[in-house]
Formats: C-alpha cells, sequence, structure tokens
C-alpha cells in the first residue's frame, strides 16, 4: 500500500511537471496494462509454458528483483515481453537498482530499455542486438571516450534506430544520441526509478533518483514516430567492469489523449522507426511502405576527346537509370547534381584515347513532406 501511494503521489507530480491535471494522473493509473507489466512476485518469469516474460542469459529472477548481471565480469542478461505493444500513447515506469563493489569509474556497464521490433537477441549493446528497429534508452555507468568533458557519468540517453545505424560504443554512443542527462544511480540507499512516455509523437524521459519523490527532466524530444507491434525489454552486460542491475518492475500504462484533426492526420501510423527533422547516419529521411515506381535517368559523364573527330550521330545521353520504389504519402524526391567522377583523369596529348571513367550512380535526396 505505501509503494502504491508513493507511486500515484509520484505520478501527480508527473501529470504537473507535464502540464495534465489530475484526473490525466488518475486516469493513467486506470490503464495499467498487465500483459506489459512486471512485478514481484514475478509469477511465470521465464516459464516455458506460461508466463508474459522470458529471461535471456544470466537473468535470475530473485525474491525481490530480478538481477540482469550479477556483479562479475563477461555476463549478460535480459528480460522481454512475449506480447507486441500496439498501443499509441503510453508511458512505462522503471524501478531499478545499480550497486556493486567497483568504486568511480572502475563498474559497468549499464543497462537499457527496448521498444524494438526483434526480442530475444543477444548483443553488444547493453547485452542486447545492434543495428536494432525501435528505441532504446541506456543508462551508461561507464565513460568509454576518455577525451570527453561535456557528459559526467552515469548517464542517460536515447536512441531511435531504423536498422541502419550502428551504436558507436568508443564514444559512448554520442553520434546517435537523441539526447540525455546526468544520472547518479549507482550504490544509493534509496529507490531508483525513471520513466519514458511517449505521447503524441514526443518521447518525454523523467528521473526520480534523489530520494525527494520529485521527477526531474531527462530527455524532450518531438516529432519520434514509433510503429505499434514492438517488443518491451531490458538488457544489461558486464565486461572488465561490473555491477549488479536489478528490475524491480517494469509497469506500463496507456495514456488515452484526445487530438485534433489536424493531430490524427500528423500521427498517422508508420512502419519504421524515424524522428522528423532530424540528420542522422543513415537517417536522412522516413521511409515508407513501397507502392509504386519511379525512374529516375542519370546521364552518362563524358570525358573531352583532345582531337576533333569526324561528326556522327549523336549518342543517347540517358544511358543509365535508377529505380526508386516511392508512395503516394512519400516526401518529394528532389534531383541532385550528379557529381564528377573521381576516377575522371584530364587528357593526356601523349595519349589521346579518352579514358572511360566509372559513373557512380548517387541515390536522391529526400526531402520533408
Amino acid at each position: 500500500m505505501a509503494a502504491a501511494g508513493r507511486w500515484r503521489a509520484g505520478l501527480a507530480v508527473l501529470a504537473v511537471v507535464l502540464g495534465l491535471g489530475g484526473a490525466a494522473a488518475e486516469q493513467t493509473e486506470e490503464h495499467l496494462k498487465r500483459e506489459h507489466s512486471l512485478s514481484k512476485p514475478y509469477q511465470g518469469v521465464g516459464s516455458a509454458s506460461s508466463g508474459l516474460w522470458d529471461l535471456l542469459g544470466n537473468a535470475m529472477v530473485m525474491t525481490q528483483f530480478i538481477r540482469l548481471t550479477p556483479d562479475v565480469q563477461s555476463k549478460q542478461g535480459a528480460v522481454w515481453n512475449r506480447v507486441p505493444c500496439y498501443l499509441r500513447d503510453w508511458e512505462m515506469q522503471v524501478h531499478f537498482k545499480i550497486h556493486g563493489q567497483g568504486k568511480k569509474n572502475l563498474n559497468g556497464d549499464g543497462f537499457a530499455i527496448w521498444y524494438t521490433k526483434d526480442r530475444m537477441q543477444p548483443g553488444p549493446v547493453f547485452g542486447s542486438k545492434d543495428n536494432f528497429l525501435g528505441l532504446g534508452v541506456f543508462v551508461d555507468t561507464y565513460p568509454n571516450e576518455e577525451k570527453q568533458q561535456e557528459r559526467v557519468f552515469p548517464y542517460i540517453s536515447a536512441m531511435v534506430n531504423n536498422g541502419s545505424l550502428t551504436y558507436d560504443h568508443d564514444r559512448d554512443g554520442r553520434p546517435t544520441e537523441l539526447g540525455g542527462c546526468t544520472a547518479m544511480v549507482r550504490n544509493l540507499n534509496h529507490d531508483t526509478f525513471l520513466v519514458i512516455r511517449y505521447v503524441k509523437r514526443r518521447l518525454t524521459v523523467l528521473i526520480d533518483i534523489d530520494g525527494k519523490h520529485e521527477w526531474r527532466d531527462c530527455i524532450d524530444v518531438p516529432g519520434v514516430r514509433l510503429p505499434r507491434g514492438y517488443y518491451f525489454g531490458t538488457s544489461s552486460v558486464t565486461g572488465d567492469l561490473s555491477d549488479n542491475h536489478d528490475i524491480i518492475s517494469l509497469k506500463l500504462y496507456q495514456l488515452t489523449v484526445e487530438r485534433t484533426p489536424e493531430e490524427e492526420k500528423r500521427d498517422r501510423e508508420v512502419f519504421l522507426p524515424v524522428v522528423d527533422n532530424l540528420r542522422l547516419p543513415g537517417m536522412e529521411a522516413p521511409l515508407e511502405p513501397m507502392s509504386g515506381l519511379a525512374l529516375f535517368l542519370i546521364p552518362k559523364s563524358q570525358t573531352p576527346d583532345p582531337k576533333p573527330q569526324t561528326p556522327n550521330p549523336p549518342e543517347p545521353q540517358l544511358q543509365q537509370f535508377l529505380l526508386v520504389w516511392t508512395s503516394p504519402s512519400s516526401p518529394r524526391i528532389k534531383p541532385q547534381k550528379i557529381p564528377k567522377s573521381q576516377n575522371s583523369k584530364t587528357p593526356n596529348p601523349k595519349n589521346p584515347k579518352p579514358q572511360n571513367p566509372q559513373i557512380p550512380i548517387p541515390v536522391p535526396a529526400v526531402e520533408g513532406p
């Protein structure tokens, strides 16, 4: 009862922070989705025949928590929901604890909360696969990039991936980070919480780690488009350094939000994760289902001939083409100038024979709708 009351108070504070009223906080409380939630006594977790959650790797069910990894080197573990989530707006509340024998900067590596297309696939990104499809929120406890001074660890960050991006371990994910904040979460004697909120294509992360039952802003990113039908999970990994990474509860709430007709049109369903107006490697433009075929003609590059030749009939200039799938709702495709071939050579008077350059075929740039 005390825990439930504390959470109700916390939700009320969260509602105030996000500009909602008390009724909205109560409504959130009423829409707990048990099929996507994990809490004591963890009945059926890891069972092959029953239960809603699967264990992976070194994860173990204890009486008071699920330990993703122990304070031992070279371990990794995860727990994944078996049921795909089709909610439009949701909030995931994570109650966790990170602790161990290592001193400051001699511990690692942290854990991640996932909302991804694939589940139960171990890998190098906090114990889960790289080049994922979906959302990852990382609680990183060890700085790999030695020379950086902008961020203080432990550090929480978020990343949206359409499957083309690789998490950069050497730089602690900085090239693909949407936002983040410092969070001193190790070896605390009080409870630590994290909330991931996804409403109207806006991703918000808040933390309660000071024992004051107050939410603090960490990440706020508009224009995040996540498909429905992905899976929730959490994973962790240790290397040469280690920590205990414990999950006490994961609670998912369905949020009921009113939308204007314009917002309904803007928030149409997507099939690949994307962030509006974001320029990251491999994510220059949103990709949508293929429903049409467009033909782009690429002009052939020519090398000047140093000697005049007998006039011949002109050869066709459009000899190569590129097929690109489009859909009626796809962004407009802007033609792009063909760069000069890197293999083209200046005519040599001693060798008048023209070179045959290799012609690059660039992919046209894409503008937003």
